[in-house]
């Protein structure tokens, strides 16, 4: 189902004449309203009249999340503070919010991109859509509800939590579709089942899963506990929120709303930028963003893009399911290992569920050290001893054997490792400690 065919399924000339137009408007913008991106733009020697062709978005300065902190609260805005009508923000390690502040184009824009995300999905007007990304704040919840109002769907508005309520609201109001984090999701299913409800038998068609990294091998998981087509969608509070890219039918990669938002991929170490199919780090233009617009700003995520034809009929460019982010990225004695790489060989192995925690530290010889929590299903906790050390023994080996590292591997019991209702915490790095 396609939302928007002029949008989705321009040829790509005719995006990239507007996309240049809109770059050329963008930079003419903030080097006249926002003084932090004057300064930026003077510093690196350029301005708006040197840019006359896409690849000229590459002689632009990136913008980072500390430089967001630091313009805390106003210091992106390009408009008046009285044409805002929503403003959102999340929270660092440093406590600093970041903001992004929308005005009602804004907001419209960001309906648009999340009514081609729902509709990727299979939902359409009537569809009854269940939201349990959490509102407020946070982008997940009034992302989704935008989008949902935008295609004319039927919206209960759970916000996160309240597990045995979710589970009440599918079996009494039989949703079309479900919206939230996949660990999430996984955590209804198991809370489904200890209520006594099949979950399954629900009739939810599908599910719009993101704001935390997840692996091929949980949404198979996912798939077949909830009885849905799980569709990967990825967005971030810094340039809008969820609605940048998301999954169609094909499953096989997120669609760019590339009209709103301008892809690049870089060298993380560099900032040089790759060809496409090359694996880097993420980086995103708001092409027609008012109220906090951003150039090339650095998501951390690390990905690839591809302009594969797509079965759908979509002609945008795609981007690859996250591997991971710089900054969730581990260092094991040299290796570089993502938690998502480790969750694909823990759900791989018969007899784990996908709950799992990583837990870092510097051992008496001063190496980096590795344990991973994994729960185990019930019936492994009925057998006799020598199963668990057999299953130990397998994990270990397909780490060491797919990933290069060396793990202690503690099997727990189903329920050990404390559940979220939002992003599951998957590491805990004592090494700074």
């Amino acid at each position: 189902m396609i939302w928007n065919p002029e949008a989705e399924c321009a040829t790509r000339e005719h995006r990239r004449r507007m996309q240049l137009a809109n770059l050329k408007n963008l930079v003419q913008r903030v080097y006249d309203r926002v003084p932090f991106y004057r300064n930026k733009l003077d510093a690196a020697g350029i301005g708006p009249r040197d840019i006359h062709r896409l690849e000229d978005i590459e002689k632009l300065p990136f913008t980072t999340k500390d430089e967001l902190r630091e313009t805390y609260p106003y210091g992106l805005l390009a408009v008046s503070r009285a044409e805002l009508e929503e403003v959102h923000m999340s929270s660092g390690t440093t406590g600093t919010p970041v903001v992004d502040a929308y005005t009602g184009r804004d907001l419209a824009a960001w309906g648009e991109g999340m009514a081609r995300t729902l509709s990727m999905a299979g939902a359409g007007r009537g569809d009854v859509i269940q939201n349990a990304y959490g509102y407020g704040l946070f982008t997940g919840g009034l992302g989704v509800h935008y989008g949902a109002k935008a295609i004319g769907a039927n919206i209960i508005p759970m916000s996160s939590g309240n597990t045995q309520k979710q589970i009440l609201i599918m079996r009494d109001f039989h949703p079309a579709l479900l919206a939230c984090t996949p660990s999430y999701a996984l955590f209804l299913a198991e809370s489904a089942r200890e209520e006594g409800v099949d979950i399954r038998a629900l009739g939810i068609r599908a599910g719009c899963f993101g704001a935390e990294p997840w692996s091929e091998n949980m949404r198979r998981e996912i798939e077949e506990k909830l009885g849905l087509r799980a569709y990967d969608i990825y967005g971030l509070t810094e340039i809008t929120g969820p609605g940048v890219s998301s999954e169609c039918e094909a499953q096989n990669g997120l669609h760019i709303n590339e009209d709103l938002f301008y892809p690049e991929i870089i060298d993380p170490a560099t900032g040089r930028v790759l060809p496409e199919g090359e694996k880097g780090e993420l980086v995103f233009t708001t092409l027609v963003k008012e109220g906090t617009p951003l150039l090339r700003y650095r998501t951390r995520d690390i990905t690839l893009l591809f302009r594969d034809e797509c079965s759908c009929g979509r002609t945008s460019v795609r981007m690859h399911r996250l591997f991971g982010r710089t900054d969730d990225m581990m260092i094991i004695r040299g290796v570089n290992v993502f938690p998502s790489q480790i969750e694909e060989v823990l759900i791989a192995v018969e007899g784990t569920d996908p709950h799992y925690q990583i837990i870092l530290e510097r051992g008496d010889s001063h190496l980096d050290e590795m344990e991973i929590m994994v729960e185990v299903q019930e019936k492994f906790f009925t057998d006799e001893t020598r199963g668990l050390e057999v299953l130990r023994g397998k994990i270990e080996g397909e780490i060491k054997s797919k990933l290069g590292i060396s793990a202690r591997v503690k099997l727990v019991e189903p329920k050990t490792i404390e559940r979220s209702v939002g992003k599951a915490k998957r590491v805990i790095d004592k090494r700074k400690i």
